[in-house]
């Protein structure tokens, strides 16, 4: 690989604001050591790139888009990561439909009916995982995604009250709060995520 380093299709791209890095960093991490290729602009830019084109480059590229969705998103009205969020929605006219791009993470307490993200965030199932923890069936969900499991539709890793992921049933996911779209009668009925 040369000195300016190349685009890394098939990467998992985590897009966030810069007030919540150390959550984000602790997921790149937990993800890589899952075997999950994970582009993350801390560790992946380097001086001298373009960084604007090199971030562009590889949303267009990207296997997954994770947006992380806070707290500091919602009181940030301006941000890189806004445009980053933008170019993925964008993204999804051109992705055939059921087929999985964007894969939502809420690290606090943010609602999503009242977070501001793009309407296309709106269609798919979101993940929370409180402070940015990372485990097991997020890992496992992720690598599913990326089609390095079986086809097939899997348990949801969903958080549970004390900051554990579930996986399980719709009624857990529904004791625990969290409904997919379809359960809550809400966006298209088939999911990407």
């Amino acid at each position: 690989m040369s000195a300016e380093r190349a685009a890394t299709p098939g990467a998992v791209f985590l897009s966030y604001a810069r007030e919540d890095s150390a959550a984000v960093q602790r997921m790149a991490e937990v993800l890589r050591a899952a075997g999950v290729e994970v582009w993350f602009d801390q560790n992946e830019l380097v001086g001298g790139d373009a960084w604007d084109a090199k971030i562009r480059g590889q949303i267009r590229t990207c296997a997954l888009f994770v947006p992380v969705i806070s707290a500091t998103t919602q009181a940030r009205r301006e941000g890189y990561f806004r445009i980053e969020w933008k170019l993925a929605a964008q993204r999804t006219h051109a992705i055939a439909e059921g087929t999985p791009f964007l894969l939502p993470v809420v690290i606090d307490a943010v609602g999503e009916g009242e977070a501001l993200v793009p309407a296309e965030f709106r269609d798919v199932q979101w993940t929370r995982l409180a402070g940015g923890e990372v485990g097991a069936a997020f890992c496992a969900r992720v690598s599913k995604l990326l089609g390095n499991e079986p086809a097939g539709r899997g348990p949801l890793a969903v958080p549970s009250s004390g900051g554990r992921e579930l996986a399980g049933a719709p009624e857990n996911r529904q004791r625990h709060g969290v409904m997919s779209r379809r359960q809550r009668g809400v966006g298209r009925s088939s999911l990407r995520c």
